[in-house]
């Protein structure tokens, strides 16, 4: 075997486990460093004869420059993953939780349904969906209402999320990378990303009736409403929403990278935050400031993306993916079809290194700045995975929250997550 083919054996082989990671009980994140690190180190001992004798320190730079560009989404991520927190931690979603009053099946579906879409769209469909899960372990009692109205989650939090340049992991990678422009996903994606979530929410109308039945308000859960006080939830949470919206505008008005726009908010709600609890006593205040909340960072995920974006660059670099692209050119040469494989392949698959994969394939000197082909792979890597409950982050943490099992999900939610992701496709087909 030659060390070339050794590459993308060790790549296929750290997929298998990133994909299994339940059944393995081996943490993805773990699966992907290990992945990328020997990818690379593959790639150095053997560049006599993968990259035709390129000397160490030409490797050392072509690695440092994929860093910064994977540094970017990081530090974004980590930024967004703060101020998410910062809200959750003062209570700032039950603002909008206590909006929603209504019994009936019918109006509920349809208000979670819309609620989801666009809160995925400010503040990712992850969190979005760890969000309106504890939203509905409060709003129902019954174990099969519970699951439906989850799976309906699943879908519109991830449709919510392909629409926006800041609501799914793949779509933040494309806009980092130039790929998309903000304001142009939104315009080019938002319809399509619509009908993937009207679509499945008007069939399943026709059995939504009758009434819900809501679970009894524990001692815990009135203690748990009562610490923050009603001006420091809204403010926070509007102080928040403010900086995740304020990104794009920062993109467009200083042409810096968008992680430092993010940082921008952070800094901004770091000092709010400070100053807003600085004369509470230690115990009242330690868990409402920025310095506590960054401790519950989801950190194993952002290792996780650091992995995959690391293997996948040492491919790119030994020329795999290009050779890649040019066969899938020759053998499919469609990009609508291309790119909706892409998007059903992400079900099963995890969508980041398929996403980052598409990127190292395809240069800008191919497709440009906000061509089709990257419109449509942002739609359909992030409404494609919403098919199994495993194919999305949104999916994964509604499985863990209200623990969904995979067999049911795919009786009931499945085909109309896939009925609402081909008529997507086919909207924007229309539409371009």
């Amino acid at each position: 075997m030659s060390m070339s083919t050794l590459m993308v054996v060790v790549f296929v082989v750290g997929y298998f486990f990133i994909a299994m990671e339940h059944p393995l009980r081996i943490d993805k994140a773990a699966s992907a460093i290990l992945t990328g690190v020997i990818c690379w180190t593959i790639l150095i001992l053997s560049r006599e004869t993968i990259l035709a004798g390129m000397p160490v320190e030409a490797i050392d730079a072509v690695l440092l420059e994929h860093v910064g560009e994977i540094a970017e989404i990081l530090f974004f991520l980590l930024g967004a993953m703060t101020i998410v927190e910062l809200i959750d931690a003062h209570e700032g979603f039950d603002v909008v939780i206590k909006k929603i009053s209504t019994d009936e099946r019918l109006y509920l579906v349809w208000t979670i349904g819309i609620i989801t879409f666009f809160f995925s769209a400010v503040l990712d469909n992850l969190t979005t969906s760890i969000v309106m899960a504890a939203l509905l372990r409060k709003l129902l009692s019954d174990k099969e209402d519970l699951w439906f109205f989850g799976g309906m989650v699943i879908i519109a939090a991830n449709a919510g999320g392909a629409w926006s340049p800041i609501g799914d992991v793949t779509t933040i990678m494309l806009w980092i990378g130039g790929q998309i422009t903000a304001l142009n996903i939104v315009t080019a994606v938002f319809i399509p990303s619509l009908v993937c979530l009207l679509l499945p929410l008007t069939i399943a109308s026709f059995s939504m009736k009758g009434r819900i039945a809501r679970p009894e308000q524990t001692a815990d859960d009135a203690a748990y409403a009562a610490r923050p006080s009603s001006f420091e939830q809204k403010l926070i949470l509007w102080m928040g929403v403010g900086g995740l919206l304020f990104v794009p505008f920062f993109k467009s008005v200083t042409h810096l990278p968008p992680f430092l726009g993010m940082l921008f908010s952070l800094g901004v709600l770091w000092v709010a935050t400070e100053l807003l609890h600085r004369r509470k006593h230690e115990p009242h205040r330690s868990g409402l400031l920025v310095a506590s909340v960054i401790r519950r960072i989801d950190t194993p995920s952002v290792l996780f993306f650091l992995g995959v974006l690391l293997a996948v660059a040492s491919l790119q670099t030994a020329g795999h993916l290009g050779r890649l692209a040019l066969a899938m050119d020759e053998s499919i040469g469609n990009v609508f079809i291309i790119n909706t494989l892409i998007g059903l392949l992400s079900a099963a698959v995890d969508n980041v290194p398929l996403v980052a994969g598409a990127m190292g394939m395809y240069p800008m000197t191919v497709y440009p700045v906000d061509h089709q082909f990257w419109e449509l792979l942002a739609y359909c890597a992030g409404t494609g995975g919403s098919v199994l409950i495993i194919g999305s982050a949104a999916g994964v943490a509604i499985m863990g929250s209200l623990k969904i099992d995979f067999i049911w999900y795919v009786r009931r939610i499945s085909l109309l997550a896939l009925a609402g992701y081909l008529a997507g496709v086919f909207t924007y087909w229309v539409l371009s």
